[in-house]
């Protein structure tokens, strides 16, 4: 598809993506194309990548397109204050924007404190926290699952993974949420969060533990403390939020198709159906930002000029009708999407192990302790956060019959 030269640039803010972002992509690649000219909060440029071709070719490519965002060539628009900033960092020590052999190394040492991680512990916590929460709305019956729930639960598990006190994880839940959002505590979420982790880290050197902040630590490759917090802060960011949306968009494809019904009446079977559909129709992590034109390219008919931010549109790219030719199919076990990304800054294997154990054995726990739970309103008038980047519910508001709670069972 040719794109039309003279169309503007769409405004990738406000309520945009929130009622039907698939309409809005299928209208995007009809106007525009496969690579969509943007503007970010403030008019900044950009260009929203919604091919799977070319989403494929550009995290295939980390020369030419680069994750060094100091290539970037709005920095000089960019004000101090800028909301996004926590998500499009300038000179961040982090391993999202290092390129590289040592991003290679960093990685390395990321997958082998991950790996390290007992399956079974792993499950045992995201068991134990899940049966706490329920505990607290099941005598009840009913709760906003999203709040009440999938909200706490991810970071609850992290946190006690990393090697945080688990009284800690509400305010990580609310600094991340406020990072992530993008809006006007979006600074203070990342300060709070920082500070956090290098207190942690700063424990952990002096009191090593078996945890994953400690195995970080241990590791010969020489990498700084800076550079180990900005690397736990990526970690909690993209394993908390995105594993809460998960369980949410879950909940709520299986509340809402019929096809997913089995999930509410003891189908194990469906629940990991229904999460991997969602992967597919309703990704978490939307978009994300992003990668820099080291030099002048073409790409999807667009000329890139070198240090132009490109985002990664992934939802786009999995609903591409080059590649989902009928888009009202299952896609069965099919897992070529782009929801845990591509190429050598994909989301690590374990980390996405753990965020699968983590959503689903959430959602197992909900269905054995709330075996008749039900949407408490109409489906059409559940909303989403507005966010560029994830997608999830505001609220998910359920009902379910009172059952007494298991009062500490897991104490």
């Amino acid at each position: 598809m040719n794109p039309t030269p003279a169309s503007a640039p769409v405004h990738l803010s406000g309520p945009l993506l929130q009622d039907d972002p698939a309409k809005v992509y299928r209208e995007m690649r009809r106007e525009h194309g496969s690579v969509v000219p943007v503007l970010l909060d403030g008019d900044v440029p950009a260009w929203l990548v919604l091919g799977y071709r070319e989403l494929h070719q550009i995290t295939g490519d980390p020369v030419l397109f680069s994750r060094d965002s100091d290539l970037w060539n709005q920095w000089v628009n960019i004000p101090d204050d800028w909301p996004l900033l926590p998500m499009i960092g300038r000179k961040q020590p982090s391993i999202l924007y290092t390129v590289g052999e040592r991003h290679r190394e960093r990685a390395a040492m990321l997958i082998t404190a991950l790996e390290a991680v007992d399956p079974f512990e792993l499950r045992g916590y995201a068991e134990k926290f899940a049966d706490e929460l329920i505990d607290g709305i099941c005598p009840r019956g009913s709760a906003d699952i999203v709040a009440e729930f999938a909200m706490l639960l991810p970071v609850r598990v992290l946190a006690r993974l990393y090697g945080f006190a688990d009284e800690e994880g509400p305010a990580l839940v609310t600094a991340l949420n406020d990072m992530i959002d993008g809006r006007e505590r979006a600074i203070a979420g990342q300060t709070h969060l920082f500070t956090s982790m290098t207190e942690l880290v700063a424990v952990r050197k002096e009191k090593p533990a078996e945890d994953v902040v400690s195995r970080m630590l241990a590791d010969t490759s020489g990498f700084t403390a800076e550079e180990i917090c900005q690397d736990l802060m990526v970690m909690m960011a993209a394993g908390h939020q995105p594993t809460a949306d998960w369980i949410g968009n879950s909940l709520r494809l299986m509340l809402t198709d019929g096809r997913f019904a089995a999930s509410l009446f003891g189908g194990r079977n469906s629940v990991a159906e229904a999460m991997n559909e969602v992967l597919w129709e309703d990704t978490p992590t939307q978009n994300v930002a992003g990668r820099w034109a080291a030099r002048d390219t073409q790409l999807g008919g667009r000329r890139i000029r070198a240090g132009d931010m490109l985002l990664l549109g992934l939802q786009g790219a999995n609903s591409d009708p080059q590649v989902r030719t009928d888009g009202s199919a299952l896609t069965g076990g099919n897992s070529a999407h782009f929801s845990f990304g591509h190429g050598e800054h994909r989301c690590p294997f374990p980390a996405q192990e753990i965020a699968e154990v983590i959503a689903r054995t959430g959602i197992e726990v909900i269905l054995d302790r709330l075996p008749d739970i039900d949407l408490a309103v109409p489906a059409a008038s559940l909303t989403r956060r507005p966010s560029p980047w994830l997608r999830g519910l505001s609220e998910l508001p359920v009902t379910f019959t009172p059952t007494p709670s298991l009062g500490g069972r897991f104490a």
